[in-house]
């Protein structure tokens, strides 16, 4: 019984966790679907490789630390011992969990500085999922976040 309390909890954080998707030029949220999206042409000045910083907003924590301690009230024969197990499994649990949503929720990006046609450069943090590059012709798309994609149209 436990270890499927376990279990449901391990998955309701990795349900979580995969929704936090890096930033990319192609992929939209659902709540953009329908929205108007303005943009604008540049050009990319320069590109450079980051990392992103995984969030540390608790739910791993907490997910590993409830499965952790339930998994670990399983373990011995009496009271006292159960009582110990959950103790120590919801510490390494919340430590597991913690770094576990680290990990899923870092990545590589770029960021790209670009130089609209009209105004004041500025950078601009995404996935390379086009694999853009200095030089570039690009437009700048505004939804409420703002993103980068190759300029296909002729001038």
């Amino acid at each position: 019984m436990y270890k499927k309390i376990a279990v449901f909890f391990l998955m309701i954080l990795l349900s979580c966790l995969s929704g936090c998707s890096l930033h990319s030029g192609s992929t939209y949220d659902r709540s953009e679907m329908g929205s108007p999206e303005y943009f604008k042409k540049g050009v990319i000045v320069s590109v450079r490789d980051v990392e992103i910083k995984g969030t540390e907003s608790g739910t791993g924590a907490v997910a590993g630390a409830t499965a952790g301690g339930l998994a670990g009230s399983t373990l011995g024969g009496n009271t006292a011992t159960r009582a110990l197990g959950a103790l120590g499994g919801a510490v390494i649990g919340g430590v597991v969990g913690h770094a576990t949503e680290n990990v899923i929720t870092s990545g590589d990006a770029s960021e790209f500085i670009i130089q609209p046609d009209e105004g004041e450069p500025y950078a601009i943090v995404q996935v390379n999922d086009e694999e853009l590059k200095a030089g570039e012709r690009v437009l700048i798309m505004d939804s409420g976040k703002v993103r980068v994609v190759r300029d296909q149209s002729k001038k």
